[in-house]
């Protein structure tokens, strides 16, 4: 392969939701560029794009899937995204490598709640969009509704570059409105017939031109001056007018195909090449002190690695893209993230499986390297000359979590170092071993992101697994001061042990001064302020702890082991086992003995005595709560906030975008356990949430009950 100077990459994410053609329209290409000899199918498993066991298994995109091919002297570079929102990683991965998307629409469904969910990171990274109104041959197809709900989201930027002629079944031929052609296939013809327009469709067409051509001349001055000049632009012009506005993101050209078919395929290749923006067109990319870092070939060489796939026979494949300079086989570069130095001893490009060696990949180019020995997902290479690192890809927060246990207990290992390497894979999973729930939690995008972890780890890895109900991450705190003491006295031959301490205990906010007196069943006690420690507790939240103690009652040496056997009773709380938080804990008085008292006897009485405290005063659990955003279509609203509400849910708002509702709620994380099932159940698979962490809040005293005589009945147990 020839080397592709900047200028002349394209980077292109092909997105949509499931079941658009994503996979259909890469074979298509594949097979045009005669990169493939014959084009496989999804039903067929023999796809380029889904070539990994489980998406055989399941017919579906697990994973994005980069190819590339040479097409009229560019070197295109696409990355196939998966369609299901449970796999969306992909899809925010490509979209921050890639220099513009290409959107296939089902012109039989028309906008589709995943289509809304992508468009928005689209929007987000202001990224160019083409939108390809696919499967045309449909017997559903409806170009003009589709048009007409694409205006809705983005109003006049949706320019039609073409329009179907007949749909579904009597679908065979399309208008290029730039071209002024009728491109016509015979039945069972892949390649068209080039016509003149017809009578019948040229006043149609016509409108259509008119509205292009202003829309490719609005983007450029010469242009515009031009078309006000001569009423008219050449078809180069216009398409240079259509990249800038491609570039601007004042201009959404809408083509339409058959990708099953392979019609109208070659015709977007061909507009692609010439009209999609290379890396120099879009704004420069920012490493992560903030720099801008120029895609020139000349400068120091950086590799942004944003992709890793284990595979059969091989090993991990490691995807980047060159951010600036070029890298040649055999470059020594080091690792900026963890300061190792690599050796690129192979080079590639890919399709899928397909590899082709490259001697040299200069900047702006996606390429692929096999068997380095310490490189990450989120990693930076760099030549001696720099220090780059780029940290711009932010993954949506998890929606779906599970305890994860291997059926034999033996496989424990090989399950950890399975889930690790299947991060790599995919960033959007999060596994944390979690002392506090004593559960390994595995939080994903959904039920089906999970379900198909299962499948990879009991088929390819070998180990059966299971999913239990994940512990909810409780809190404990207090709602009132209370006042214990505890003497811990152990005498048992020789040195004995002998602690007590006096303390109080009260909820603590932010900035609160400790007041002088407190009182107590009609009795005053008089605190002094002689120190204070400010402890920020791993799971959130404070204890502040006090030393009050007056006329040397217990030892300084001691109030170490005091503030143990506190924090000690704060990592398993009175009510419930789970941390506490959020308390302070004055220590006023005590006594101790000049030959038994020890640490280890304060540490105890400290830890009685706050909990005997904490219980009396007024403890409450706390649970997580989330903030959670539904977008839903508007005939599922009333039965959508139904569901809602039966989980405890607040409606904190309402609003309308593109087309959808949008719901938002606070609703705890206990009542979200199976909301992703429950919400594709009343949709119909229409409506998308997301969920982020908002706060700890009181759970309700029936809950509360609930989960006090839960934990007692287990302690019985144990």
């Amino acid at each position: 392969m020839k080397v592709y100077k900047t200028n002349e990459i394209r980077n292109i994410a092909l997105i949509g939701n499931a079941g658009s053609g994503k996979t259909t329209l890469a074979e298509a290409m594949l097979f045009e560029c005669g990169l493939i000899k014959r084009r496989g199918t999804v039903d067929g498993k023999n796809t380029v794009s889904d070539y990994f066991p489980v998406e055989k298994e399941y017919g579906y995109s697990v994973f994005s899937t980069v190819f590339s091919y040479e097409w009229k002297e560019k070197l295109m570079n696409f990355i196939d995204c998966p369609g299901s929102d449970d796999f969306v990683g992909g899809v925010v991965s490509a979209l921050n490598v890639t220099d513009m998307a290409l959107m296939l629409i089902d012109a039989a469904n028309g906008i589709e709640v995943g289509t809304v969910n992508q468009l928005r990171y689209v929007d987000d990274l202001n990224k160019p969009l083409l939108f390809l109104m696919n499967q045309m041959d449909h017997e559903k197809a409806d170009y003009d509704n589709t048009l007409a709900s694409l205006k809705e989201q983005y109003g006049n930027k949706v320019v039609p570059v073409q329009y179907p002629i007949g749909s579904g079944s009597s679908f065979d031929g399309i208008v290029d409105v730039l071209k002024q052609k009728l491109y016509k296939w015979k039945p069972g013809a892949t390649a068209p017939d080039v016509l003149e327009i017809p009578d019948s469709e040229k006043e149609k067409a016509g409108e259509y031109y008119q509205t292009l051509l202003e829309a490719a001349a609005e983007n450029d001055e010469g242009l515009m001056e031009k078309y006000f000049d001569q009423g008219s632009l050449t078809e180069e012009e216009m398409r240079d007018g259509i990249h800038k506005g491609m570039i601007s993101r004042s201009l959404f050209p809408l083509f339409c195909a058959s990708a099953e078919k392979n019609m109208a395929v070659h015709r977007i290749m061909n507009f692609l090449s010439m009209v999609a923006p290379s890396p120099l067109d879009v704004p420069t990319p920012l490493n992560s002190e903030g720099e801008e870092v120029k895609p020139d070939a000349s400068a120091p060489t950086s590799l942004f690695f944003f992709k890793t796939t284990v595979e059969p026979h091989i090993g991990e494949v490691s995807y980047f893209k060159v951010m600036s300079g070029s890298v040649k086989e055999g470059d020594d570069l080091v690792n900026a993230n963890r300061g190792s130095k690599e050796r690129l001893v192979q080079l590639y490009t890919v399709a899928g499986q397909i590899r082709n060696k490259a001697e040299e990949l200069q900047a702006g180019s996606i390429g692929a390297a096999v068997k380095l020995k310490d490189v990450r997902t989120g990693n930076t290479l760099n030549s001696k000359d720099t220090e780059n690192k780029f940290d711009f890809i932010r993954y949506p927060e998890p929606r779906y979590r599970r305890a994860i246990k291997a059926v034999n207990e033996s496989n424990s290992e090989k399950l950890s170092e399975a889930l690790t390497r299947m991060k790599e894979e995919d960033p959007t999973w999060l596994v944390e071993n979690s002392k506090e729930l004593k559960q390994t939690i595995v939080s994903g995008q959904g039920e089906f992101h999970l379900r198909t972890l299962k499948w990879r780890l009991e088929n390819n890895d070998k180990i059966e697994i299971e999913f239990l109900e994940p512990k909810i991450p409780y809190r404990e705190t207090i709602t009132k001061s209370a006042r214990a003491d505890y003497r811990h006295k152990k005498q048992s031959g020789g040195a004995g042990q002998f602690g007590e301490v006096h303390l109080i205990v009260e909820p603590y906010t932010e900035g609160m001064a400790v007041p002088e007196v407190y009182r107590f069943n009609g009795q005053e006690y008089k605190v002094q302020n002689r120190d204070t420690q400010e402890i920020n507790l791993d799971w959130g939240g404070k204890l502040v702890f006090v030393n009050s103690i007056v006329g040397g009652a217990i030892d300084a040496r001691f109030l170490p082991a005091i503030l143990k056997g506190i924090m000690a009773r704060m990592e398993q709380g009175p009510l419930t086992g789970s941390y506490a938080r959020d308390v302070r804990v004055i220590v006023y008085d005590g006594k101790m003995h000049p030959v038994d008292s020890n640490e280890i006897s304060f540490m105890l009485a400290g830890r009685n005595a706050f909990s005997t405290a904490f219980k009396n005063a007024g403890p409450k659990i706390l649970e997580p709560v989330y903030d959670v955003t539904v977008s839903v279509p508007g005939e599922y609203m009333g039965d959508v906030m139904s569901d809602l509400q039966g989980r405890r849910a607040m409606i904190m708002g309402m609003e309308s975008e593109k087309g959808f509702e949008k719901l938002k709620a606070k609703v705890p994380l206990k009542e979200m356990s199976s909301y992703s099932t429950s919400l594709s159940s009343i949709s119909g698979g229409r409506a998308s949430f997301s969920m982020k962490f908002s706060s700890y809040e009181l759970v309700p005293s029936d809950v509360q009950e609930k989960l006090l005589k839960a934990y007692e009945a287990q302690e019985k147990e144990e």
